[in-house]
């Protein structure tokens, strides 16, 4: 690599110059946010709240795509400004190295050439005939620090003193060479296809402009988020930065931020919203079976997010890792007085069915509990990695306790991440775990004291929470409260210790297959996969109606739907009642019935 920069042009540099322009790239992105806003807030929910039919429903799809044009300019020229503001960091960092070598070079009385050469006076005497050494001239040694030492002493005093001044010289040159090279090839990128759409091609491009600046400004934003501290050491972070290290993070960073426990909810949510574009333009066209599956799920999140929905959605955390994350509050958790969390379980991931049917559950719960406290908001939280088994409830053997207990680790940072945000004195948190989301529900109730907030716990579909006793959940027993369908198979599950004496061929099929054969059923001793029974008398929570569910083999065939429909008011009015009136704090009118 070769370069025309000199130390003159070093020094002289305007960063200031540089910092301008990424102030004027700045501005841009916001007025492509606020133009962005202005559409999803006003224009499209006027037009939906008053016109009707295909023309209302093309100038929508219009407004939509608008929308996303502009999200596509607040994202570019936000990657502009941070690349330019990154690009300034890093180079007013070599002029304080170089000005600093200049000074002791001036303080010396050394002459620093147009080459980056340094030379010295005449100094000291010689042992010969005591005359004045001569002075000389040194010049950068390509490589300052690596090079070994000669073993050889130079006479003169200030030659030592010189070429150490020529390397750190030639050192600031090289490097701010180095940077100006690659924020070259950075912003030469960032240039937008021609027309008026972005398709999901362009946002591709988006998400590697995107990956390029976050590696180039890891130093100037990166490392100064607070990944390892606690959700209220990361809201005061949050609320101690200026509007536009703020703006700067959002544009470069949304995927931490978006994710980042402790971050206000609206915040994530348009991290998130930003994030989510970039994940489909990663995916997009990768064409392996799991791109594909977790395609689909961010799409129909997409598209629920752009559907006017009430209560609001809020999109709190978003990702490919593992099986995917999804956290998705209807109603804002941060303005609430009730915030429940459902924790979904097996063979949950981010896919299609999903972004359907979780979604729907946690949305049934806030419009259920809205009903009894406006001031209410429920959250699907898929911030972990379920279980997944091929054969579905046929090799429930696979269940074991390791998932639950990392997911039940990460839901307590969630959690404390809204009490951190939540503006209310003294929010009312219940926690929902369904089929093996329960165990993991269980899982973090075990850690540092119980579920960060969380006052009232409901368990449904559960195989087992991991503890023999409600008062072990850390909520106190009255505070626990279970549904269990009579026709429910994963609430009848057999222990592990009464699978593991059945016939090889049982075993190999799992508890399920165990159930089906009538050999190894629980019979009364109230022990499930995950330990007692939660709907049981010996477990001590308190148990609600619901419904019993179509039976595992009927006359239509073979049926888990009454693992599946405690949430929806439709299927189960009785239980989805009961579920919203526990979050919204009135369990206290919720009718019980006598346990198992």
């Amino acid at each position: 690599m070769t370069s025309t920069l000199t130390w003159s042009q070093l020094r002289d540099l305007k960063c200031a110059e540089l910092e301008g322009a990424a102030d004027g790239w700045g501005r841009a992105s916001n007025r492509a946010d606020a133009g962005r806003d202005g559409i999803d807030k006003q224009l499209m929910n006027g037009l939906r709240g008053t016109q009707q039919g295909e023309a209302a429903d093309a100038a929508v799809a219009r407004l939509r795509q608008l929308s996303r044009n502009f999200q596509y300019v607040y994202t570019e020229c936000g990657l502009l400004r941070t690349a330019l503001n990154s690009l300034a960091h890093e180079m007013r960092a070599q002029q304080r190295a170089l000005q600093e070598a200049l000074g002791d070079a001036d303080a010396l009385k050394f002459t620093v050439h147009a080459d980056g050469s340094v030379t010295y006076p005449e100094a000291g005497e010689d042992l010969i005939d005591g005359k004045p050494l001569p002075g000389g001239t040194a010049t950068g040694r390509g490589l300052p620090g690596l090079l070994p030492s000669s073993g050889l002493v130079a006479p003169n005093p200030h030659a030592a003193k010189a070429q150490e001044i020529a390397d750190r010289v030639e050192k600031a040159v090289r490097t701010a060479t180095e940077i100006d090279w690659r924020y070259t090839r950075i912003l030469r990128k960032l240039k937008a296809e021609e027309g008026l759409k972005v398709p999901d091609t362009t946002w591709t491009d988006t998400a590697t402009d995107a990956g390029a600046v976050r590696g180039a400004a890891r130093g100037y934003l990166k490392d100064a988020i607070p990944h390892d501290a606690s959700a209220v050491e990361r809201k005061a972070w949050w609320a101690g930065l200026t509007q536009e290290q703020r703006e700067e993070y959002l544009a470069v960073y949304p995927d931490q931020i978006g994710n980042l426990d402790g971050i206000p909810a609206g915040v994530r949510d348009a991290a998130n919203r930003d994030n989510l574009q970039l994940l489909i333009g990663k995916l997009e066209g990768r064409g392996d079976e799991r791109a594909e599956t977790q395609l689909a799920g961010l799409r129909e999140i997409d598209r629920q997010l752009n559907d006017n929905r009430k209560p609001p959605m809020f999109l709190l955390g978003i990702g490919d890792e593992g099986n995917g994350r999804a956290i998705v509050s209807y109603g804002n958790p941060d303005t609430s007085r009730n915030v429940s969390a459902y924790v979904p379980g097996l063979n949950t991931s981010l896919d299609e069915e999903f972004a359907k049917g979780d979604l729907k559950r946690a949305w049934d719960t806030a419009k259920g509990t809205v009903k009894y406290d406006h001031s209410s908001a429920a959250i699907v939280w898929l911030g972990y990695d379920a279980p997944q088994t091929p054969d579905g409830l046929a090799s429930l053997a696979v269940m074991g306790d390791e998932r639950a207990e990392r997911g039940g680790r990460a839901l307590n940072g969630f959690m404390s991440g809204l009490v951190a945000t939540n503006e209310n004195e003294d929010p009312h948190l219940t926690a929902i775990g369904h089929s093996y989301g329960s165990r993991t529900v269980g899982a973090a109730t075990q850690w540092d004291g119980g579920i960060p907030g969380v006052d009232d716990i409901v368990l449904v579909g559960s195989p087992g929470v991991g503890v023999d006793r409600a008062e072990d959940l850390a909520v106190g027993k009255d505070h626990v409260f279970v549904g269990a369908a009579e026709h429910d198979v994963v609430t009848m599950l057999p222990s592990k210790q009464q699978a593991a004496v059945g016939v090889a061929g049982l075993i190999a099929a799992g508890p399920l297959g165990s159930f089906v054969a009538g050999e190894f059923a629980d019979q009364g001793d109230d022990d499930l996969w995950f330990g007692k029974d939660p709907a049981s008398e010996a477990f001590g929570a308190r148990r609600f109606p619901v419904s019993e569910g179509p039976r595992l083999i009927g006359k239509d065939g073979f049926s888990i739907d009454a693992h599946s429909q405690y949430f929806d008011p439709r299927r189960d009015a009785v239980s989805a009642d009961s579920i919203a009136l526990i979050a919204a704090g009135r369990s206290g009118k919720v009718k019980m019935e006598e346990p198992r």
